[in-house]
Parts: structure tokens; sequence; C-alpha cells
């Protein structure tokens, strides 16, 4: 298929399930992009429910043979090779439609993003190729569109400490961990030999670490997935942690991905969800410790350890409930990854792609407050 914007660098991309294929389709020539980019840059028709884009233009390796770990929530996991040709996999609840890397830079250049893009970010996978072809992608990222600065979403399974300074080097801008379980018994059992799967706790941590010394403050973070059987309290250990050693946390709902092994499990409970946003967002912005909140005996948070006015004050601004991610040009707060609707429905926003509205802050409260009431419900003002 090929899309055609006036004036814009015509680019030949393949969407998944129109029968298309994908052998030939492999990094360094071809990535695929988040659904959200490829609406951004005008590849795919659309819209987003309230926001009209992602500032974030999400690069993921891609290979026939596929993802060689096997996590459980993950769409792209080994296990679903037999059932479905690998390019047409969703991926965090989208499909990722698959371009030319060098028609995809041509279009950003000649401003088919419409200037949106504030980030790009190349996403590695569990593959013998993706550290080499990680590395060409930045190569040529960096010397095509040096204006928007590379974040690396990095596979710490393949991955030595001198490639993260070849990384920095390069002019890599952020490095990141998707450390995703927050438990090494959960992360065993949902990551590792617990499903077949090469991944280990001490490998992701070895790689924040290393990111910390390489990358230095505020240029490392890890993702964290909210809601897969850990407690709060277990959640936000880890937050501070990362905070400690100078990153952020990227904050993610967990959500039961069609076709993964967790496709049966409940997406994450609302109120839980509401108070580790609000909790991660103190620690990371807004000057707080884990060791001034308290928390009951199941672990949940009772108390934000903030005073009462200031807590009012951060709820009623939205801020902690956004999508959060790698920065953008303005407030460090405000992710330029965006994600929209990554991780819920436009019927049911967990992650709020757009600062929420009065509305949108009053079902929040419910939410936090223990009602089943879904936000999204609610139009823009």
């Amino acid at each position: 298929m090929s899309a055609v914007v006036e004036g814009v660098q015509p680019v030949t991309f393949y969407r998944p399930n129109h029968h298309v294929r994908t052998p030939h389709m492999r990094s360094p020539e071809y990535v695929q992009m988040s659904t959200a980019a490829a609406i951004t840059l005008g590849l795919v028709p659309g819209r987003m429910h309230r926001v009209s884009c992602t500032h974030c233009l999400n690069l993921l390796v891609t290979y026939p043979e596929g993802c060689r770990a096997n996590c459980a929530y993950c769409g792209l996991a080994r296990h679903r090779e037999e059932a479905r040709d690998y390019a047409d996999r969703n991926f965090i609840r989208v499909d990722w439609p698959t371009a030319r890397v060098d028609d995809v830079i041509a279009r950003v250049k000649a401003g088919g993003d419409r200037g949106q893009f504030e980030r790009m970010c190349i996403s590695m996978i569990t593959h013998p190729s993706s550290n080499a072809d990680t590395f060409l992608l930045l190569e040529k990222w960096v010397h095509e569109v040096p204006q928007v600065p590379v974040s690396i979403l990095s596979n710490p399974t393949t991955l030595e400490k001198s490639d993260l300074q070849r990384m920095k080097a390069m002019g890599a801008d952020i490095f990141t961990v998707a450390l995703d379980a927050v438990t090494p018994a959960l992360f065993d059992r949902t990551r590792g030999k617990g499903v077949d799967s090469p991944h280990k706790w001490a490998q992701y941590w070895q790689a924040i670490e290393w990111a910390a010394e390489v990358f230095g403050p505020e240029k490392f973070g890890a993702h964290l997935i909210c809601g897969m059987g850990e407690t709060e309290h277990e959640m936000l250990e880890v937050c501070q942690r990362i905070k400690d050693l100078g990153g952020h946390n990227h904050m993610f709902a967990f959500y039961p991905e069609r076709g993964s092994m967790m496709e049966d499990w409940p997406g994450v409970d609302r109120g839980q969800w509401r108070r580790v946003q609000l909790a991660r967002f103190i620690i990371d912005y807004a000057g707080g410790r884990i060791e001034e909140m308290r928390f009951d005996d199941a672990g949940r948070v009772v108390d934000f350890g903030v005073p009462r006015d200031d807590l009012e004050a951060l709820i009623a601004s939205g801020k902690p409930f956004r999508t959060s991610g790698c920065p953008g040009k303005g407030d460090e707060a405000v992710s330029a990854c965006n994600r929209p609707y990554g991780d819920s429905t436009p019927g049911d926003i967990l992650s709020f792609p757009f600062a929420p509205q009065a509305g949108d802050v009053s079902v929040i409260r419910r939410q936090m407050a223990g009602a089943d009431v879904p936000a999204g419900i609610l139009d823009a003002d």
C-alpha cells in the first residue's frame, strides 16, 4: 500500500491482516511502528479520541522469525509463532504496521509528522540481530534527523555495558529498561524460566545500574507494569529505587493482551492503578519518598506523605494520571511518549494521552475511592 500526502514523500507500508506475508521484511531495512505513530504520519487513516497525535515515533525492530523471548503478557511472545505471521501480531493493544526506514525518515524530514514528533524511540526485541540493527538505526537517525532526540528501549538480555557506552557516544539521548515485573518471583514467573524465556532479573537490574552510570541522572528510566500480581508497596519500592539511582519510572497499566498467555487475566484494579500513578508522580516529581507514605496490611497506599492541600492540588492538576515516559520539549513531567490508548480503550482511559479536564479528574477521584466507573465516558468540554 502507498500513503501520499501532498508535498510529502510517499511511503509504502504494510498493515496487519491485509494478507501480506513478510519473510523479506526485516530490520534494519524495515521497522514496525505503533498505530498512533502511523496515524500521526498519515500512513493509516484514523482519529484518536480527544488527541490528534503521538509526540513519539516508536520504531520496533522486526524479523519474520519474531522475538525469541516468551513473556507471558506480550503479544509478540514466541509461543504465538505457529498461530500468526509475526508482523500480524498486536502489541500493547494495537497493530504495528511495517514500513521501510528510509521512507519513514524521508517523510519526517519533509514534514509528514506536521512537526509533532519530539522524540524517536528504537525498541529492541530478543533476536540475534537486534543489537547490530539497533546501532545501524541509531546511526542513520542521528545523521538524518538530528533535531529529534533518540531513546533506546533496550533488551538487557543481549547487551553489555560497552553497548550502552557506544549508544551514548553515537548520540542516544535516553536509555530505558522494560523491567515490567517488579519482584524477582513475578519476573521469573512472567519473563524468565517460569515461561521458558531467557530474561533474568539480575541482568535487567545490572542494565539499569549501567544506565545510571553511563547516561547519568534524568537520562534513563524503567518501564513498570502495574496489576500483574504485585502489591502497591512492592511497585513503589521499585519506583523509589529507580528514583534514588537518578532515573524516572514509566508506568503502564496491565492490559490482558489478546493471544498472550495472560489474556484471561483481569485488567488492573482502577483504584490500585490511580493510587500507584499518584504515588509514583510524588516520588518522581514532587519530592516525596516511600518512607513518608503509609500502607495497609495488603500493601495499599493509605497516606501519600504529602500535606493535604498539596495532594489535592496534584490531583486537580491531572498530571499524575497522564501517560508516563520519556520527556518531550517542555515540562519534564509531561511525556513525549504519550502512547494514545496503548494500555486502555477510549471508553475506559487508564493513562491519559492528553491533559485531563475537570470531569476526568472527578472520575479519577471516584476511582481512587473505590468506585467502579470508567474514565473516558466524558467528551472534552
